[in-house]
């Protein structure tokens, strides 16, 4: 029996390579003979140079970057020296992870730090950026990001405003000028990890605005000055976002690099599976596992769950997948391809100690579903 683990990480709890080997040691532990096959993925958010730096090497490099709030801290990045390309997770400089429950406010916070890093690395040497841009802890449209890197929010009397999510309503003039030469012929590629337009029901604001922090009153505000941040772009760099997909990932950092930089946006766990050869691993398989922290109705917007199912069903195989919380509504993940979803807590508990406990919760709960699957299979008998 062949088994494939494709597990995206677990937010703030578990990586998807620590994850994959958490679901692999269930199975095992159930049918020691069985192949498994571990292959974690990334929709470009957290753990993405984790798996990208088994598949492809290259040199992490640390720097002292902004956080979301503005503190300075340590932050890393993937350098293929060979390729002059650099692969930046957002998730380590401007991610939710890197704040406590009761700092998150997406008024305050920015993605200046992921924008250090791409000067960073494009000073190093970097002729192509490959930015993850999930996990954000930021609603700013991509400001922060393009004002690290030279451009320049201005308010109705011509001053600076701070480019953060509480100041989106107050630009009236960008002004792109400050951006060097050196970053402007410097190829980028956005891999989202949702497909959302910028504005509206379905907007950053919106959507991902509460797991930012925001209130209903914030999330409000937010969705307006994104409305007013993508008329902006239009006048002043002749460009629209508003309605481009993936413009709503990561607060809307998919749209800033659109305008700013150029970038080509494309789901970031198509490009993970490509390169993990995740087709190839799924021939022949007689089941597939994913996993992540939460899979809800938001896990059809390009999340890693989603697309693994995906090419389960393209490859006959019948996919399972594990979270912490799996929402009741996921009807839109069934039609994809997935064939059930369970909860990797055995019953209730804080979710401090569940994030806590998540190794064995993963691999207790993947060996009691693989126990279910064998049960409906003539001649695999459970140890």
């Amino acid at each position: 029996m062949k088994v494939v683990v494709a597990p995206n990480a677990l937010k703030g709890s578990l990586a998807s390579v620590q994850a994959a080997k958490a679901m692999a040691a269930g199975v095992l532990g159930v049918l020691p003979g069985c192949e498994v096959v571990q292959k974690p993925v990334a929709d470009g958010g957290d753990g993405l140079i984790d798996v990208l730096g088994e598949v492809m090497g290259g040199e992490r490099t640390k720097t002292g970057v902004a956080d979301p709030l503005g503190q300075r801290v340590e932050a890393e990045y993937l350098y293929l020296p060979a390729e002059k390309t650099a692969i930046i997770e957002m998730a380590r400089a401007s991610g939710l992870a890197l704040l406590a429950p009761g700092e998150l406010d997406p008024l305050k916070t920015s993605s200046v730090g992921t924008g250090e890093l791409a000067r960073h690395a494009i000073e190093r040497g970097a002729k192509k950026l490959i930015v993850g841009i999930g996990g954000s802890a930021a609603n700013d449209g991509g400001m922060g990001f393009a004002a690290a890197l030279g451009a320049k929010f201005l308010d109705r009397d011509g001053r600076e405003l701070d480019p953060t999510g509480g100041n989106l309503s107050r630009v009236v003039r960008i002004d792109p000028s400050g951006i060097p030469e050196s970053v402007r012929g410097v190829a980028i590629e956005a891999m989202c990890d949702v497909d959302n337009p910028l504005c509206g029901e379905r907007g950053a604001a919106v959507v991902y605005g509460p797991q930012k922090g925001a209130t209903p009153e914030m999330v409000g505000r937010l969705d307006a000055g994104l409305g007013n941040l993508a008329r902006r772009i239009r006048e002043n760099l002749g460009k629209e976002v508003r309605d481009l997909p993936g413009a709503g990932a990561a607060g809307g950092l998919g749209a800033g690099l659109y305008a700013f930089f150029a970038a080509t946006l494309r789901p970031g766990v198509d490009v993970v599976m490509d390169l993990v050869r995740l087709d190839e691993a799924l021939a022949g398989a007689d089941l597939a596992f994913t996993a992540e922290g939460a899979i809800d109705c938001q896990t059809a917007f390009g999340k890693g769950p989603a697309g693994v199912a995906g090419r389960a069903k393209k490859a006959g195989v019948p996919c399972i997948a594990l979270a912490g919380l799996v929402a009741p509504n996921i009807d839109n993940l069934f039609a994809i391809g997935l064939d059930a979803a369970f909860s990797l807590c055995p019953g209730p508990m804080p979710l401090e100690k569940a994030m806590t406990d998540a190794p064995s919760l993963l691999k207790n709960a993947a060996a009691m579903v693989f126990r279910t699957f064998l049960a409906g299979r003539k001649g695999c008998e459970p140890t």
